[in-house]
């Protein structure tokens, strides 16, 4: 994990329109920043869904939230749009951002091992500064418990 109080690494990477987004657009607002595994899997789409739930909240705190995963941007257009989701997702197929993140590392599912996407979540304060990490993140109540914090 990247420590809290230090500078969060800036990226360019592309959304689901093809739009480069940087994360230096963002200063001057909170940026919910969170790295999972893959579109449209169960836990993925629990947690994006409950991002899209409470976007009001995110917005009332002037607070963004910037979803990130190795998909490419078509697919983050098709799950955008199939479950409504009101916020941007990046695609990092090369995995820079997800590794300079401390995303990305061995996982282990039933006894077998392979490299794989950690879901993490970061929050960013309005300066660029790294507030808060969650690592290992379990998606029931992870949104809650990051709102609290805007």
């Amino acid at each position: 994990m990247l420590k809290e109080g230090t500078e969060a690494p800036d990226f360019q990477l592309k959304d689901a329109k093809g739009k480069e987004c940087t994360l230096s657009q963002y200063k001057g607002k909170k940026v919910i920043l969170y790295f999972y595994p893959k579109d449209d899997t169960p836990g993925c789409t629990k947690e994006a869904c409950d991002f899209r739930d409470n976007i009001g909240i995110v917005a009332n705190k002037k607070a963004v939230v910037l979803g990130i995963s190795a998909d490419s941007e078509a697919s983050h257009g098709k799950f955008t749009q199939k479950f409504g989701l009101p916020f941007t997702l990046l695609s990092d197929p090369e995995k820079k951002v997800i590794q300079a993140y401390k995303a990305w590392g061995e996982k282990s599912m039933y006894g077998r091992k392979y490299m794989g996407i950690f879901r993490t979540t970061y929050v960013i304060d309005e300066k660029g500064k790294i507030l808060k990490s969650f690592e290992n993140v379990k998606v029931p109540g992870h949104v809650e418990e990051v709102l609290s914090l805007l």
